[in-house]
């Protein structure tokens, strides 16, 4: 094995949560939220039970990204809807608090699916009809009407208060029945207006945007312009909401944790049990027979006991069995410690593929930085479509022959002794095994990685945490993960340590 310094990293930093304030951002408009004109849409996903009826209470816990314990009972219509447009604001804030990358997209339907066709007519058809309009003799503008009142309506929303003279010049310029007076005296210059919009857009719009502005300038169909003008306003309106998203994201994450907690209880209040799996899942790792202390340490002790269990616990998502549900109180992260499992489950591949491969090829070839980066690199790339153990054994093959050219070309362009035959067999042999569920090198620098995180999880504060031994390759990649699961954790235990100081202390003897 090769000898390697562990370096400490600064892992999450100040993306740690720890926050207890009330968040006031909710939604007045039922299943949407907007940001500066943008809207967010959620969908209510139909589920059918057993006898094939679809169920209130079943469509609401899948549109809400909760998954009921047991069927909820003497329950009206409003509290289930209420509680379903609670977890959509939820999920929406967690999100953003969450990942600190998250950005508001363009929804666009699936390919191939109806919504997409009848999208893709409907624009079709209004823009051949505004051609068809203005190819008459003389032209019509009763579509073009239609346009330029859309294109001001979006200008003017993506000012901000203190633009007040742009606002005066758009408003005196886009008049609406000016224009259409124009077009009845047959002096309307359509062009000219599209020019003056795009000139208004170059001023507004961010640097990103520059180069689709110039395409629309050498645009010379005036309907490819229109057309041209509104899929860049759409951008520009998608620019300004992820702008503004990411001015008021600090105040979001500030605020987030009442808010959740009181989601989150407003969600329980239409369950018979809705913590069923947090506690199946926490319990595992309490120890009831332990001592309980007396009255005056009672709490401090169960709250030491809860912060125990729930880090351990986490851990275990490293490993999750995907046929088990995960505890609720984490459902609106399942998607993301699922990925973050898989990363660690390739990460640690990768790692494993490093340590032996750097043990077996002699000192003098470990020692060259530009050779264990191009390993690594193609090591990352062919275990990239790797999700779980079956992938790993069925492609250690390929990764073993990528190896050992690796390794070939290294010893040849450097000038040292390379394997023999035999040699390069049994070293062949060394890196496919790897893929067997119960190789000891693997399994030893999983563990390592749990401690890892762990580490970090119980951490009080953002102080910088050494790297394990043969991850000095793979550092930038396993603290990417492990920010992005200290994030994740931070904010669920922020948020719902209530609930389970409330399990934990249930499940203990009482103090005497």
């Amino acid at each position: 094995m090769s000898n390697e310094k562990s370096q400490p990293q600064d892992i999450g930093g100040s993306n740690r949560v720890r926050t207890t304030s009330e968040c006031s951002i909710t939604s007045d408009d039922g299943p949407a939220s907007s940001f500066t004109g943008r809207r967010i849409e959620y969908y209510f996903i139909p589920v059918k039970n057993s006898g094939g009826q679809r169920t209130t209470s079943q469509t609401f816990m899948v549109a809400s990204g909760i998954t009921a314990a047991s069927p909820p009972k003497f329950v009206s219509l409003e509290e289930i809807m209420q509680a379903a447009n609670g977890m959509r604001d939820m999920n929406l804030v967690h999100q953003i608090v969450v990942d600190e990358n998250f950005r508001l997209e363009k929804a666009e339907p699936e390919p191939n699916t109806v919504q997409k066709v009848i999208k893709d007519t409907m624009h079709k058809v209004f823009w051949d009809v505004l051609r068809e309009e203005l190819s008459c003799d003389p032209p019509c503008y009763k579509q073009a009407f239609i346009l330029l009142e859309e294109i001001k309506e979006i200008l003017l929303d993506l000012l901000l208060p203190q633009h007040t003279k742009i606002k005066q010049q758009i408003c005196e310029v886009l008049d609406i029945p000016l224009i259409k007076q124009q077009a009845e005296k047959g002096i309307l210059d359509f062009q000219y207006y599209a020019n003056y919009i795009i000139s208004t857009m170059a001023k507004m719009c961010a640097q990103v945007r520059d180069e689709k502005i110039e395409q629309l300038r050498e645009t010379t169909e005036v309907v490819d312009v229109y057309k041209g003008i509104l899929e860049t306003l759409e951008l520009m309106q998608l620019d300004m909401a992820n702008f503004t998203l990411q001015m008021i994201r600090p105040d979001i994450i500030n605020h987030s944790v009442e808010l959740e907690r009181e989601k989150f209880a407003t969600f329980l209040q239409v369950q018979t049990d809705g913590l069923q799996h947090t506690r199946n899942w926490l319990l595992q790792h309490i120890n009831t027979s332990e001592p309980v202390p007396s009255n005056v340490e009672y709490e401090k002790f169960i709250r030491s006991c809860s912060k125990r269990a729930f880090t351990s616990a986490c851990i275990e998502f490293l490993d999750w069995d995907g046929n088990k549900p995960y505890p609720e109180t984490f459902l609106l992260d399942e998607d993301r410690l699922h990925d973050l499992q898989m990363q660690t489950f390739r990460l640690v591949a990768a790692a494993t593929i490093l340590l032996i491969t750097l043990s077996n090829i002699g000192a003098d070839l470990q020692t060259i930085s530009s050779f264990k980066l191009e390993l690594k690199n193609h090591i990352t790339i062919l275990l990239q479509t790797v999700k779980n153990q079956r992938d790993l054994e069925e492609e250690m093959p390929n990764v073993a022959e990528q190896v050992i050219n690796d390794v070939r070309q290294a010893q040849q362009k450097h000038k040292f002794s390379t394997f023999d035959a035999a040699t390069e067999e049994a070293f062949k042999k060394l890196i496919i095994d790897i893929g067997k569920e119960d190789h000891k090198v693997r399994n030893i620098v999983k563990q390592r990685v749990k401690e890892f995180f762990l580490d970090i999880i119980e951490s009080a504060t953002a102080a910088p945490q050494k790297v394990p031994t043969g991850f000095s390759a793979l550092q930038k990649e396993l603290t990417a993960i492990a920010g992005q699961f200290l994030r994740i954790v931070s904010h669920n235990s922020t948020v719902f340590c209530i609930y389970y100081f409330d399990i934990v202390a249930a499940a203990l003897p009482k103090s005497g």
